[in-house]
């Protein structure tokens, strides 16, 4: 090292400032998470909120304030998407926030310590074992064993010499050498691939494409309906300006469901608060609801199934006392300067002791598979993998059951030899002990496999490692089909990759594209595919997936592109966030019904009254109540209870067909009321009152069939909004310009809802018969 280090002198400072101002600096950082302009974008610049607020401008232009109160919903909406997307995304940066990394390099003839980011393309650097890599570099001097799982999966060490090429990112596990920068910033393969997952992944989110459909929808009819109504309300019955827009804007407001997006923004708000609480960081909260319709599990098996660290499980004693292991094992640990992961298990599992003084040393290589050490007054004490130490005819019979159960072997070996150390084993090695070192299983890891699996969902388990290796963790976890592994490394082609996605259940030697192919063949076949990961290599297949799952302890840049964050990385939180997200599902699916009555009754009515002009019977202020007190009220406590069961049937055609039958009810018992009132020649506002009053009680029939069957919360729920609605609306009968029931009307109000509660009865049996319900 000397000598090198003498024959060298690196860059001047004249070289390192010309590349600095040519931008070749190792400073490149590439953000992937949202900017805050982009969260504010997200969140307000939406199709729904567009046509809400045209509706609120044209109301304030005539001054009808009181029926701008609706406003207050999407205001709220837009608060909890944005101040929810922010908390989650700083969260994220403090998680990213690490130590200053820093490299020394030779400048000048001087080795000096400089800031990671400093370092300039061709500087040469000194980097030893236990440190990370910072800049894409190759070997100019010396020898060393890297550890590039982060980058490839694959946690084999890989030797590095002469012209060998170590990467950013990836580990240095044993030895020491120089390296020439040949990559910075974003020229780095670590970076390169962080950069291909792009900034944002689409939200894929049921109840929000179906809200974008109903809006969609709406979109087309609302301008058109909108203009009809109000130059119909303006030339035909020769309305004033305010009545005109007040009637035409409570035509519209109708069709948009915005209590039920704040429901959904709410209950997934909610349901992020309790997950936050379980160690889960959700960036996204439509992930929630994602999650619940996973039907497929991509499971990484490094620090996924298992803890992600080498722990020594058991220790065969052959030829050797306790005591004397204890020693020997000691001094070697002493005198070794091996730091890969099996060494750290083994540091961990014994204490370092000098009773033994080194006089010479070979480190540990992973293309020999063992390192020596030479010891005054012992002999050559080796280390390594055991069919390397003994004929396979002198294997103790303890190697060959450790290896049947998947653990990884070392034997610790005796020789007389006082030879100096070479590459060449020694002949008369004696076998003193076999170590037993595995990667833990998780706990619980056998029953939250079980559990998903119970619950419909396939489990692959994707990894860079022997796919033999994977298969027998997949075997200690419990994981059915274990045995349908496949070496994806032996694959050349994409149609080939994709074609294995659904052929096995165990897929090891996989590469980072190769991750991302799996992903898009499973999506291909129609499932909804999520994918756990915590490195660079898993960074594509993440941003592939329909629900992205990170571990806090991973690469940055997966927890960057993630849906979801696991903070104390232990997947077995996985049913949690499936609860979540069935309870979100299954309850707003429930009350969902409530919204969309007003949604189908107001296009329906919007498009008789364009036919017939006749005036639009709601104002948006009578509209607004009954999105407080019997949409948003009792749902909103509803959508709090637990409900496990697995979702069942699409979001939007559920809805729609257990909101209809109230809707036409609602369409049925208008038009009966006007029919009577011509007949009775009662007042306007006589026929609006009765009008409001029977809506407020076909809706109160929606709150009632989605609190059956009754508990004591439903039981509350349905008595207080059916009693405090009408209450509600003869106290405040003056702002929301109706009435009280006369003589005449209450009568007819009775009839006409006890028809209402017979067809809802009659039709509830019919669809119960079909399978509807």
């Amino acid at each position: 090292m000397e000598k090198f280090e003498k024959s060298q002198t690196g860059l001047s400072l004249a070289e390192v400032a010309e590349r600095q101002q040519d931008g070749k600096q190792n400073n490149y950082e590439e953000n992937i998470s949202k900017t805050t302009g982009d969260i504010f974008k997200d969140n307000i610049l939406t199709l729904f909120n567009l046509l809400n607020l045209a509706i609120g401008i044209c109301l304030f232009a005539v001054g009808a304030y009181s029926n701008m109160f609706y406003l207050a919903i999407i205001m709220m909406n837009m608060i909890i998407g944005i101040s929810q997307e922010i908390h989650a995304r700083n969260m994220v940066a403090k998680l990213s926030i690490v130590s200053k990394e820093t490299a020394q390099v030779l400048r000048e003839g001087k080795k000096v310590t400089i800031d990671a980011t400093e370092l300039v393309l061709d500087d040469l650097v000194w980097i030893g074992a236990g440190e990370q890599v910072p800049s894409d570099m190759e070997v100019v001097f010396g020898k060393v064993e890297a550890n590039e799982s982060l980058l490839t999966g694959e946690s084999d060490l890989i030797e590095k010499e002469i012209g060998s090429t170590l990467l950013s990112g990836s580990f240095l596990v044993s030895g020491a050498c120089y390296g020439k920068v040949i990559r910075v910033g974003k020229d780095n393969y670590a970076t390169k691939i962080a950069t291909e997952a792009k900034v944002h992944k689409p939200v894929k989110s049921e109840l929000v494409s179906s809200i974008r459909k109903v809006s969609k929808f709406t979109s087309y009819v609302i301008i058109p309906l909108g203009v009809i109504l109000l130059l119909e309300a303006l030339l035909v019955r020769q309305a004033g300006a305010k009545e005109a827009v007040v009637s035409s804007a409570g035509a519209l407001l109708g069709m948009l469901p915005k209590g039920l997006v704040l429901l959904i923004s709410i209950t997934l708000a909610t349901a992020v608060t309790k997950l936050a609480k379980k160690q889960v960081l959700v960036q996204d909260m439509y992930a929630v609801e994602t999650l619940a319709h996973v039907d497929t599990l991509c499971l990484d098996k490094t620090g996924t199934i298992t803890e992600g660290k080498m722990k020594v499980q058991a220790v065969e004693l052959l030829e050797v006392t306790p005591e004397d292991y204890l020693e020997i094992i000691g001094s070697y640990l002493k005198a070794s300067s091996d730091n890969n992961i099996t060494m750290q298990a083994i540091r961990e599992h014994y204490q370092e002791m000098d009773k033994y003084q080194a006089l010479d040393s070979l480190a540990f290589s992973s293309e020999r598979k063992w390192g020596a050490i030479l010891f005054d007054g012992l002999g050559t004490v080796v280390l390594g993998a055991p069919e390397r130490l003994v004929a396979a005819e002198e294997m103790p019979k303890q190697v060959k059951e450790a290896q049947e159960q998947g653990f990884r072997v070392l034997m610790l070996g005796l020789s007389q030899s006082k030879a100096p150390l070479s590459e060449v084993l020694p002949l008369d090695v004696t076998p003193l002990a076999v170590l037993e070192i595995d990667d833990p299983i998780r706990q619980q890891a056998n029953e939250t496999l079980a559990y998903l699996r119970k619950e419909g969902v396939d489990l692959k388990v994707i990894s860079g490692d022997n796919p033999v290796t994977v298969s027998n963790i997949a075997r200690r976890a419990g994981l059915i089909g274990y045995d349908s592994y496949v070496d994806l490394s032996t694959f050349t082609s994409d149609e080939a990759v994709k074609k294995a996605a659904l052929e096995y259940q165990v897929f090891g030697r996989v590469s980072p594209k190769q991750k991302k192919l799996l992903v898009q063949a499973l999506k291909e076949d129609k499932r909804t595919v999520a994918m756990t990961g915590d490195g660079v290599n898993d960074v594509l297949a993440l941003r592939e997936s329909d629900c992205s799952i990170a571990m806090a302890e991973g690469d940055s840049a997966t927890r960057q592109i993630a849906n979801l964050v696991l903070l104390n990385s232990d997947f077995t939180t996985l049913p949690d966030v499936l609860f979540e997200g069935r309870r979100v599902v299954n309850n707003v699916t429930k009350v969902a019904s409530i919204f969309f009555i007003k949604t189908i009754y107001s296009f329906l009515l919007s498009v008789i009254c364009a036919v017939t002009t006749l005036a639009f019977p709601f104002m948006p202020i009578q509209i607004t109540l009954l999105d407080l007190a019997i949409e948003g009220y009792p749902s909103f406590f509803l959508s709090f209870e637990s409900d496990k069961r697995k979702v069942k049937g699409a979001f939007l055609p559920t809805v729609l067909r257990n909101a209809t039958p109230n809707a036409l009810l609602v369409l049925f018992n208008v038009i009966a009321v006007h029919l009577i009132s011509q007949g009775k020649g009662w007042s306007s506002l006589d026929t609006t009152t009765l009008m409001y009053y029977l809506l407020i009680g076909v809706s109160v029939l929606a709150v009632l069939k989605a609190c059956l069957p009754f508990n004591p919360l439903r039981v509350f729920l349905f008595v207080t909004t059916g009693v405090g609605t009408y209450v509600a609306a003869m106290l405040f009968h003056s702002i929301l310009e109706i009435g009280f029931l006369t003589s005449q009307t209450l009568p007819i109000f009775f009839l006409l809802f006890g028809i209402s509660v017979g067809i809802r009865l009659l039709i509830s049996q019919w669809q119960r018969k079909k399978g509807y319900v």
